[in-house]
């Protein structure tokens, strides 16, 4: 079988915000901060967490750059109104440019990408910690496996809600909890440079990845086996598996060797 099993999304919807509302109380938190970026997972995160704690409880923040498409700065500010959250906006480039002047390093884009993940990390951190809030992370688990995130930037949470769900159950469950169509129907894409979408850096249609990490992940399949049933090439197959393995470190904690005691 090539399909995903069917999401109960009614079922993962009251799991999920029982989660919430059980990590709040276990870390006697007042509540949580979410990064709103205007795409489908941080829009279905803060969903989530005001259905879980109520909107009073959740804090939204906006971080644009001049990479970031100005659709997705407006959904980001949209979707914390209709939320009727707290929010606020904050431009990252000034902070950004700040940290390019100190270093002696010729730009490099992914590098240059990476950090304005980590400089909106830290900034969720520091409204987190100063309001006893916890940081929810909004990846899905479809870009956890293949570590399309960045270490200690988007990928730094201290709950992940979403975490479980493939990209074609975000939309499901985005869709079931009436999240505004257009957040769904664009493309999904981080701005971290110019023109960048996610499907096209990835290397496929996210429908495909599922079914490739689904049948690996969860069926333990090989790549001839996946390749026969999807009808797609090794070389696809083989692409997906590498970037799991070569990107588990991003998801573990960090290892350290074995003392030897007399």
């Amino acid at each position: 079988m090539s399909n995903i099993p069917k999401l109960d999304v009614e079922t993962t919807k009251n799991d999920i915000i029982n989660f919430i509302q059980t990590k709040v109380a276990e870390a006697k938190s007042s509540g949580i901060v979410v990064g709103l970026s205007g795409g489908i997972d941080s829009t279905l995160a803060a969903y989530l967490a005001c259905e879980a704690l109520g909107s009073d409880n959740v804090f939204g923040i906006v971080m644009p750059s001049v990479t970031t498409p100005t659709e997705d700065n407006i959904h980001g500010i949209e979707i914390a109104k209709r939320l009727g959250i707290n929010y606020t906006q904050i431009s990252i480039d000034s902070i950004l440019k700040e940290y390019l002047s100190v270093t002696d390093l010729d730009e490099n884009t992914l590098a240059v990408g990476n950090l304005k993940a980590r400089i909106r990390m830290s900034i969720i951190y520091y409204y987190a910690n100063a309001k006893n809030y916890l940081v929810s992370g909004t990846g899905n688990k479809s870009e956890i496996l293949i570590g399309y995130f960045t270490k200690h930037g988007d990928g730094a949470c201290d709950i992940e809600p979403i975490g479980d769900l493939y990209k074609t159950d975000v939309y499901e469950l985005a869709r079931h909890m009436e999240v505004p169509a257009e957040i769904i129907d664009k493309p999904p894409r981080a701005g971290l440079w110019n023109n960048q979408t996610d499907e096209d850096e990835i290397g496929m249609d996210y429908d495909t990845l599922d079914r490739i990490l689904y049948l690996y992940t969860e069926k333990n399949n090989g790549n001839a086996e996946i390749s026969a049933k999807l009808g797609i090439s090794e070389d696809d197959v083989d692409m997906i598996i590498t970037k799991v393995i070569r990107s588990r470190h991003k998801s573990e904690v960090p290892e350290s060797p074995q003392k030897t005691i007399l």
